[in-house]
């Protein structure tokens, strides 16, 4: 039945934004976690890779989390020489997480997420007014 693909296409796209939400929370908690001793690695931001898979069951592709990574990018450096992860010259490595591109993925993870919700409900919807019309 088609509605039955739509709701578990909708499920899978909700599923994969929540665990994108879940990531974008967990490097914004994380954006001012420095190491404990001078040279120690801060807090890398995450990163989430999405992924089509084929559901032989329904006959479609679905989304998926691929993978969690770990953006490589450098680390921005802080001059703080009382911090004791400050090196030598008193720099202090921070996290490579930035709470503008944080903020925007959070926002286009909501947005996604909230549009398979709305496709999850009007496809319910269909689904009662088909069952209301059989009685």
């Amino acid at each position: 039945m088609d509605l039955d693909r739509a709701l578990s296409i909708s499920a899978a796209g909700m599923a994969a934004q929540s665990s994108r939400l879940r990531v974008v929370a967990e490097n914004i908690a994380n954006r001012d976690s420095t190491g404990n001793a001078p040279g120690a690695e801060p807090y890398r931001r995450k990163t989430v890779t999405f992924a089509n898979r084929l559901d032989r069951a329904l006959g479609a592709e679905t989304v998926r989390v691929a993978r969690v990574g770990r953006d490589q990018s450098p680390f921005p450096e802080r001059f703080e020489p009382g911090h004791p992860a400050a090196d030598e010259r008193g720099y202090v490595r921070t996290p490579n997480v930035d709470g503008l591109v944080e903020n925007m993925d959070m926002r286009e993870a909501n947005r996604s997420y909230t549009a398979n919700l709305a496709v999850l409900e009007t496809t319910r919807g269909m689904l009662m007014r088909a069952i209301e019309a059989l009685r």
